[in-house]
């Protein structure tokens, strides 16, 4: 106000001055001009002088006292707006000292300790302040909980006049707590939707006697319903093997500490120990409406289903949350889904004018195998083919020397740029031995295409390829080499494997399985027999796994300083960088678990600016569970995972975080 007042009277004299200069000029001009005016004109001057002296003296009086009044009267409603303010209000420095509180604030917080909120508010105040000293931003907002309510605090800080480290603030405590309550009680009312399904249905009742299929049915619709009952939802049997189910979200943490125990209780239906039944459950509450939630729940059913079934899996906020799905899985394939599959991959690849063959990263045999027989399948249809693959991996080394003699891959096999120049939108790209977006050679060659094929055995995870025009992905093949070989034999142009390709995929098979041990089905063996009827020479396969004394000799360290965690899991690791350290890691797990007691072996390498994990198990542990949650995949016995960001030693802790977290969710 001090300042107002000085420029107010400032202008004025500055004006007057003016006035002043202007009647000087016009006077001098008056007496040059007629001599005989000269003294009225210096008379007349005199008078306008002190007349305007008198006046400016008098309206600066009068002025001056119109500005203190209203300073004393804007001064005066402000303090009285603080004290009367209708939100408790107080005035402290970051000292913790409070220099003052309205009345308000007083009475709203009689009945509580408020000093020790006021402290955890300061602590958290000054840290926001410090980070904002680069910007100019001075306000506050926060929110805390008093006594029950929930007060929305805010305000501004200014530099205090004590101390330089100091600040004084002012905050308003606005109770928010009937608006905090409105809005959770309108997110709890919002609708999730679940799909539940039996899985096999219709093979599962085959083996049922007649009588005993209508006893069965009542048991699994009593299980589900009574489950569904715990949250006041909604249940419609949609189909014989399919139940839609609405409940409240405010229900949706309870689903998720119950940890879906629909799962267990339905395979306590035991028909003279002829079948046991699973569900597949996928629940969501993704969506603006209960039509979007349906579409996001089938999506994750799709999800549940490619992972083998017998599981559950929530989608919440972009993200999957899986249960259950440790048990092994049950071949449940028919050839019929392979003959449909072989003839819309048939039709794909002749609607195409070139096709595309691509694996993961760091290609193995199962994934070469597979992509040198959808490149025969390709040939046989008249088109151009390629497949993108890194030639120098350690993992194919020596099946690389035998393939470098044929003449016909010269030209076949390109690396991702050459791939990225050739490609175009009538161009087939057919992805096979894994799903993820991640693993793929090039991510920029599936943003090009149009269409894509999807040929995989691995378990479904969040990341997958959604794009795809074709999937052919079970779970329960032993490898993407199985699934090939079988897809040739259903192609309606008879497919005439060269050798080299039909050693491929029985060596694809031979490596997922562990020579024919794990996850070996009836299909397996005949995929199997159809490629030994190519012309596989044993022999020849084999010398494609034989390993050198060196990497023979560090696969023995390793297996030697193995330590065992949960008293029978070995974890050990693969010390110094090599090429091929991906593939020690993994024949090192595959040893360890021919140590009796030993049921799963964990291996970690450093693989780049990764750390690389194999993990295996003779079947009663699910590895894939457990690298998933480090951002892997794979399968109940075989699974993988790369971990970035963080040392060996760390990442060593993590996986033992995960394994315990692994017994602690069978236990609860």
């Amino acid at each position: 106000m001090q300042r107002t007042s000085r420029k107010v009277l400032d202008t004025l004299v500055s004006r007057t001055k003016i006035y002043l200069a202007i009647i000087f000029i016009l006077l001098t001009y008056i007496a040059i001009q007629n001599t005989y005016m000269i003294l009225p004109c210096i008379i007349i001057f005199a008078a306008i002088v002190i007349y305007s002296y008198y006046t400016n003296n008098k309206r600066k009086s009068e002025i001056s006292e119109t500005l203190q009044d209203l300073t004393l009267t804007v001064d005066t409603t402000a303090k009285t707006s603080l004290i009367n303010s209708p939100f408790p209000l107080v005035i402290l420095e970051t000292d913790g000292n409070i220099i003052w509180r309205s009345s308000k604030f007083t009475s709203e917080f009689a009945n509580v300790d408020i000093n020790t909120y006021m402290e955890d508010l300061i602590t958290d105040m000054k840290e926001e302040i410090e980070n904002k000293q680069k910007s100019n931003n001075q306000e506050i907002m926060k929110q805390i909980e008093i006594d029950k309510k929930t007060y929305q605090v805010v305000g501004k800080y200014v530099k205090s006049k004590k101390s330089k480290t100091e600040y004084m603030v002012i905050l308003y405590f606005i109770d928010d707590t009937d608006n905090i309550k409105l809005q959770k009680e309108y997110k709890d009312s919002k609708t999730c939707v679940g799909i539940i399904m039996v899985d096999n249905y219709e093979e599962t009742m085959q083996r049922l006697e007649s009588e005993e299929k209508p006893q069965v049915i009542a048991e699994i619709d009593k299980y589900i319903y009574e489950w569904t009952d715990s949250t006041n939802g909604v249940l419609i049997k949609t189909e014989k093997d399919r139940y839609i189910y609405f409940f409240e979200q405010r229900y949706l943490d309870s689903v998720k500490e119950d940890k879906f125990s629909i799962l267990d209780k339905i395979k306590e239906i035991n028909m003279k120990e002829k079948v046991q039944f699973t569900l597949s459950i996928a629940v969501s509450n993704e969506g603006g409406t209960d039509k979007e939630k349906y579409k996001s729940a089938q999506a994750a059913m799709d999800i549940v289903l490619g992972r083998g079934g017998d599981q559950a899996v929530i989608r919440e906020n972009e993200i999957y949350k899986f249960f259950g799905g440790r048990a092994q899985e049950v071949e449940r394939r028919t050839k019929v889904k392979a003959r449909i599959i072989a003839q819309a991959l048939e039709n794909l690849i002749k609607e195409s004018k070139k096709v595309m063959i691509m694996g993961h990263t760091n290609p193995d045999m199962d994934c070469i195998g597979a992509s040198l027989g959808i490149y025969r399948i390709a040939k046989t249809l008249n088109k151009n083919a390629y497949i993108v693959m890194d030639k120098n991996v350690s993992a194919i080394e020596e099946f690389s020397k035998s393939i470098q003699k044929e003449e016909e891959y010269e030209d076949v096999i390109i690396n991702k740029e050459v791939a990225l120049e050739n490609v175009d939108d009538d161009t087939l790209l057919v992805i096979v031995d894994t799903h993820k977006m991640n693993y793929v050679e090039s991510e920029e060659l599936i943003d090009k295409v149009e269409k894509i094929a999807i040929i995989d055995h691995h378990r479904r995870s969040a990341d997958f390829i959604e794009k795809s025009t074709l999937t052919f992905q079970e779970v329960y093949a032993s490898s993407a080499a199985e699934l090939v070989t079988e897809l040739i034999q259903y192609v309606e142009e008879k497919v005439e494997l060269k050798t080299i390709e039909a050693e491929s995929l029985y060596a694809g098979i031979m490596m997922d399985t562990k020579n024919f041990t794990f996850k070996t089905g009836v299909r397996t063996f005949e995929a199997a027999a159809y490629l030994r009827r190519c012309g596989v020479d044993i022999i020849h396969v084999k010398k494609w796994f034989q390993s050198n004394l060196e990497n023979f000799n560090r696969i023995a360290e390793i297996v030697g300083k193995a330590e065992i965690v949960n008293d029978s899991i070995a974890i050990s690791i693969c010390e110094g960088k090599t090429k091929d350290v991906n593939v020690i890691c993994a024949k090192a797990a595959d040893e360890l678990l021919t140590i009796s007691e030993i049921t799963a072996s964990f291996v970690m390498g450093q693989l780049g600016d990764k750390v690389c994990i194999s993990g295996r198990s003779i079947g009663d542990i699910n590895v894939q569970i457990i690298l998933e949650k480090l951002g892997g995949g794979g399968h109940i016995t075989l699974a993988g995972a790369q971990v970035e960001g963080m040392t060996m030693e760390e990442t060593k802790q993590e996986l033992i975080n995960r394994i315990n977290e692994y017994f602690s969710e069978i236990e609860s």
